[in-house]
């Protein structure tokens, strides 16, 4: 049994309590969140603004994600197919086609 499988094993049961307590609690994490965001948008004068937003709707969405992995719809929970962690529908970005190189002094292969 390799590392990750271990890893794996020991955090099978935490991983179900913090679902049951996101259910349980989501709302309550969801409104600590919003205030945290507005307390750091205040402190820093609005500067950080949007990106404020877009982290505090991450972790609103992960807790979403987290409360709902048991109902079985599509992008919950880990592994799924909607645009949760590693579960995005972007398809693998290709390398840039690169010619084939030639020695020096040799003339471009022609088509």
């Amino acid at each position: 049994m390799g590392l990750l499988d271990n890893l794996k094993a020991k955090l099978g049961p935490a991983k179900g309590k913090v679902s049951d307590l996101a259910q349980q609690h989501g709302d309550k994490v969801q409104h600590g969140l919003d205030k945290a965001a507005k307390v750091v948008d205040e402190k820093t004068k609005g500067k950080y603004s949007d990106k404020i937003q877009k982290g505090s709707g991450k972790a609103k969405g992960a807790v979403d994600r987290l409360a709902h992995k048991d109902e079985g719809a599509p992008g919950t929970g880990m592994g799924g197919t909607g645009t949760g962690m590693g579960g995005g529908t972007t398809p693998p970005a290709t390398p840039p086609h690169t010619p084939p190189s030639t020695p020096p002094g040799t003339p471009p292969p022609t088509t």
